[in-house]
């Protein structure tokens, strides 16, 4: 037996599970294999009814596993895996996303370079290899439908948007975030701003994350240099319903904390059009009509 202890942790990798059984076992399969650095993996197991968290403890019983007697949502789940994480990083890796090779060294390489960093985010393609837009400007109004143009673009295959959204992933630079998908941030960062807001359940609690940390003083990067793939969504498909709900929520609560009542006000009119629009075009169709199901943005 050797008396030499393991090297410790630079950096603990933290996946929140919520019934994504097969491809959460890919990503945790692709840390083990291509972290590069000393880590600690922690899986925060959100009541999975598909044997998630059982099949992480028999597949990696090097990873500290909590299991949540309910689902606790991401931010809340993102914060209590690292209690009592002592790396100097944090890596926030979604269930759906599976490092590349060199990734995550590249990414602590950005922020032991830079003092002022605060957060690093990789390039992130899907299953295909075709780019997603991971980063882009803090959410008003005419940001928002700038970026939602692109997304959308880019998810049709839209030749003009994949052209924008591969030049706009070319090159290292500062946007306003970067996505949680895959998010690497420095930890005295992350516990000076108060961690993720545990009032977001889900969607846009990496967009406020990034928001506060650089009106803190902090950096935030995208460097194209790192790569992860992410198959997105895959958490979702089980309650579109209920992820809709949350991206409602989610958006009119970052809407209140930084973009004033004005704003705020105009959103619900809005948010309540749409929903009157969707009533209206839902009459007389069958229960069984797929053009019932909204799935989330």
């Amino acid at each position: 037996m050797s008396d030499v202890a393991p090297p410790a942790a630079r950096v603990t990798v933290v996946v929140v599970s919520y019934n994504t059984r097969e491809q959460l076992l890919r990503t945790l399969e692709s840390v083990r294999r291509h972290a590069g650095l000393p880590c600690e993996t922690v899986v925060v197991d959100n009541a999975s009814a598909d044997g998630s968290a059982d099949a992480v403890a028999a597949r990696f019983p090097e990873a500290r596993l909590v299991r949540n007697a309910e689902n606790v949502g991401f931010s809340r789940a993102n914060n209590q895996a690292l209690r009592g994480a002592a790396a100097p990083y944090a890596l926030f890796l979604n269930s759906d996303a599976e490092l590349a090779p060199g990734a995550l060294p590249t990414l602590a390489g950005r922020l032991e370079a830079q003092a002022g960093l605060g957060a690093v985010g990789p390039r992130t393609v899907g299953a295909d290899g075709s780019i997603e837009v991971s980063f882009g400007p803090a959410l008003r109004p005419l940001a928002e439908w700038r970026q939602r143009r692109l997304v959308r673009g880019v998810q049709r295959r839209d030749p003009a948007a994949l052209r924008e959204a591969e030049a706009r992933a070319a090159a290292e630079h500062e946007p306003d975030w970067v996505s949680g998908a895959c998010l690497l941030v420095r930890r005295e960062a992350f516990d000076s701003v108060g961690g993720f807001d545990e009032g977001f359940f889900l969607y846009e609690e990496d967009v406020d994350l990034c928001v506060r940390l650089r009106r803190a003083g902090w950096g935030i990067l995208f460097t194209p240099e790192a790569q992860v793939v992410h198959h997105r969504g895959r958490s979702v498909e089980t309650d579109p319903s209920r992820a809709r709900l949350e991206y409602d929520r989610s958006h009119l609560r970052y809407y209140r904390k930084h973009n004033g009542p004005l704003l705020t006000a105009a959103l619900r009119l809005y948010m309540g059009a749409a929903g009157l629009s969707g009533w209206l075009k839902s009459l007389g169709r069958g229960p069984q009509d797929p053009g019932r199901t909204r799935s989330s943005e």
